[in-house]
C-alpha cells in the first residue's frame, strides 16, 4: 500500500523543508520493520519547488494471519477473515487501511506528535499540502469521503476504482483514488489521516482495547470535537463498540465545551469543584422549581422516580426526605457531578434500608436502555436547554419511546422572562452551556408534539411569579401517559410500560459509594448516540 505527501515552496522556504518535518532526509531511502511488514520511506521528487514524501508499506501476509489468531477481527468487508479464505485472498496488502494508519505513527511519530527539533518554528507553519492514497477502501463511497474529509478544510476529489475495466456494467469497487488539497500542518494532516483510514475502511487488524479511546481522543484533538461525523468516526474507529463509544463522545463534549469557554474540560464538567462548599443556600427559584417538581410527584402517586441529569443531587435529597418515594434512581453523565450527589446524600452513612432506596449511575440520557423502563416517573430539570437542538429527537426517542414512564416532568427557562433579571444583557441567556431558551410557545410546540409523537397527554404550570406579560421564570411540562388502545382479541397492545429493575444504563458494579458505573449499555442500532452535559442553574429570584 502506498501514500505519498507533497508540498510546494520557494527559495525563502523550500519544499524540502518537509525532510525536517518528518525527520527523514530528502536523499535517502529509509527502511523500517513493522508488525505486519516493512515500510520504506524515500522522496521521489525533492527540489526547493516542489518535494514529494513516499511511505510504501509491504505486508507481510504470512505474519497478519499469524498475528490474527485468537484476535477478535475487526469489522469490515477489509478484514481478512471476514469472508471464507480470506486469510488467503484479501485486499491487505494493498489497500490503505489500519495498517498503514500504523506505519504512520511508527514511522512519522515526531511529526505526528508536532515536534522538530533541528526546525521547531516548522511545526506551526501550515504548509500546501496534496496528499494520495491510490487505494482507499471506503465503506460508503466517495460520498462518506468526502463527508470526512471536506468538514476539515481540505478540497477532496474521490474518483471510484473500477471493479474490473474491461467489464464497466460491473460497477464500481469500494476502492476510491484520493487526493486531498489544502493548507494544514503537516502534524494535523498526519492525525486525520491516522483516524480517517481505518474509518473509511471500516475494520481493524487488531483487538481494539480501551486504550484505543486515548489514541483516538490524542489524535482527533483540535478537529475531531467539531467534526460533524464524531459519532461514526468514533464509533468505526473504536471497532462499533457501545461502550468504548460512548465513553469518547462523554469525552469530546466536555471537551467541545471548554473550548467554547476556552477553559480546561475538567472545569465544565457539571459537578463543583470537590474543596468547594455546597452547603451554601440555594436561590430561591431553584428552591420553587424543585417544590413543584415534588408537588406533581405526589399528585400523580409516583412512588419510583427517575431524575435524569441529576446532577449534584438537590432534588433526590429533596425526595428522599419523602417516604412515599420507594425507589430513586440518579443519572448524569458527569461522575465528578455523582461524587458531589453522593456526598451530599450521604450514601456511606445511610442505613441499609435507606441506601437501597436511592442508586446513583453514570449514563448518557439519550441511550436506550430496558432497564430504565416501568418506572412511574422521570423528571428532567433544567437539562433539555443544555442539548443541541438536532439531538432533541434522539433525547425525546430515549425518555418517551423507550423509557416509556407513567409521568415525565420537565422544566426549563421561559425564555421571555429573561427581561426581568437586571443582571442579563439583551439576548444573553442564563448560561454559558445552553443551547436554546425557549418561549412560553417554543416550549409548548415542542412538548405538544412530543407528546402526539408518544402517546402522552400534556400540560403546562408556571413555576415562580407568573408576570401578566412575559410568563414565569421556569415553565414546567407534565407528561402523562395515555392509556393503550383497546385492542382486538389475539392482538397485542403494542403501547404500554415493560418492567424493569431501574438500574443504570449499562452493565456496572456498585461501589461503595452507591454510584454504578457504565460498562456497555444496550443501544437500539439506529438510535443516534448522543451525550447530554448537564449543568444545574441557580439563578437567584
Amino acid at each position: 500500500m502506498f501514500l505519498t505527501l507533497t508540498t510546494t515552496g520557494d527559495t525563502e522556504q523550500p519544499a524540502t523543508d518537509l525532510g525536517f518535518l518528518l525527520h527523514k532526509h530528502p536523499e535517502k531511502v529509509q527502511r523500517f520493520t513493522t508488525s505486519h511488514g516493512v515500510a520504506h520511506v524515500f522522496y521521489p521528487e525533492a527540489s526547493p519547488e516542489r518535494c514529494t514524501a513516499a511511505l510504501l508499506l509491504e505486508v507481510d501476509t504470512v505474519a497478519l494471519v499469524r498475528g490474527g489468531r485468537g484476535k477478535r477481527p475487526g469489522r469490515g468487508a477489509g478484514a481478512a477473515t471476514a469472508v471464507p479464505l480470506g486469510q488467503y485472498v484479501n485486499d491487505r496488502p494493498y489497500a490503505a487501511s489500519s495498517l498503514l494508519a500504523v506505519a504512520l505513527r511508527a514511522v512519522f511519530s515526531s511529526a505526528l506528535q508536532g515536534r522538530c527539533a533541528a526546525r521547531p518554528e516548522l511545526v506551526d507553519r501550515p504548509l500546501p499540502l496534496r496528499v494520495e492514497v491510490p487505494a482507499l477502501p471506503s465503506e460508503g463511497g466517495a460520498e462518506l469521503v468526502e463527508r470526512m474529509f471536506a468538514p476539515l478544510g481540505w478540497q477532496v476529489r474521490a474518483t471510484p476504482v473500477a471493479l474490473d475495466e474491461r467489464f464497466p456494467e460491473w460497477g464500481a469497487a469500494r476502492y476510491v483514488r484520493l487526493v486531498l488539497t489544502g493548507e494544514a500542518r503537516l502534524a494535523d494532516a498526519l492525525r486525520q489521516l491516522y483516524v480517517l483510514l481505518p474509518v473509511l475502511d471500516d475494520a481493524k487488524h487488531y483487538w481494539v482495547a480501551p486504550d484505543e479511546v486515548e489514541k483516538l481522543l490524542r489524535s482527533g484533538e483540535g478537529w475531531l470535537a467539531g467534526h460533524p461525523e464524531q459519532e461514526l468516526i468514533a464509533h468505526r474507529y473504536l471497532a462499533r463498540s457501545r461502550a468504548l463509544t460512548r465513553d469518547a463522545l462523554e469525552r469530546l463534549e466536555l471537551a467541545r465545551l471548554a473550548a467554547a469557554d476556552d477553559t480546561p474540560p475538567e472545569s465544565v464538567d457539571n459537578a463543583v469543584d470537590e474543596r468547594a462548599d455546597t452547603t451554601q443556600a440555594p436561590s430561591p427559584l431553584a428552591v420553587r422549581r424543585r417544590e413543584a417538581i415534588v408537588t406533581v410527584l405526589r399528585e400523580v402517586g409516583a412512588a419510583r422516580v427517575l431524575d435524569l441529569g441529576c446532577g449534584q443531587g438537590q432534588l433526590l435529597a429533596e425526595l428522599m426526605g419523602d417516604t412515599r418515594f420507594t425507589e430513586l434512581v440518579g443519572v448524569d453523565v458527569s461522575q465528578r457531578a455523582l461524587g458531589s450527589a453522593a456526598r451530599r446524600l450521604r450514601l456511606d452513612q445511610l442505613s441499609e434500608r435507606q441506601a437501597a432506596r436511592v442508586r446513583l449511575t453514570q449514563g448518557s440520557l439519550a441511550y436506550t436502555d430496558g432497564r430504565l423502563r416501568g418506572y412511574d416517573a422521570a423528571v428532567l430539570s433544567e437539562v433539555v436547554e443544555h442539548v443541541d437542538p438536532p439531538r432533541l429527537p434522539a433525547l425525546a426517542h430515549a425518555v418517551f419511546g423507550s423509557a416509556r414512564p407513567r409521568t415525565v416532568v420537565i422544566t426549563t427557562p421561559n425564555a421571555e422572562y429573561n427581561v426581568r433579571w437586571s443582571g442579563l444583557a439583551a439576548g444573553q441567556m442564563r448560561h454559558a452551556d445552553h443551547r436554546f431558551e425557549w418561549t412560553r410557545q417554543e416550549f409548548g410546540a415542542w412538548a405538544e408534539g412530543v407528546a402526539r409523537r408518544y402517546g402522552y397527554g400534556v400540560e403546562f404550570r408556571p413555576v415562580g411569579p407568573d408576570d401578566p406579560e412575559v410568563g414565569p421564570p421556569t415553565q414546567l411540562a407534565l407528561f402523562t401517559l395515555n392509556p393503550p388502545a383497546p385492542t382486538a382479541a389475539g392482538d397485542r397492545a403494542e403501547v404500554g410500560t415493560a418492567s424493569g429493575t431501574g438500574t443504570a444504563s449499562g452493565t456496572g458494579t456498585t461501589t461503595g459509594t452507591g454510584i454504578t458505573t457504565d460498562a456497555d449499555a444496550s443501544t437500539d442500532a439506529d438510535q443516534e448516540v448522543v451525550t447530554v452535559t448537564v449543568q444545574r442553574d441557580e439563578v437567584t429570584a
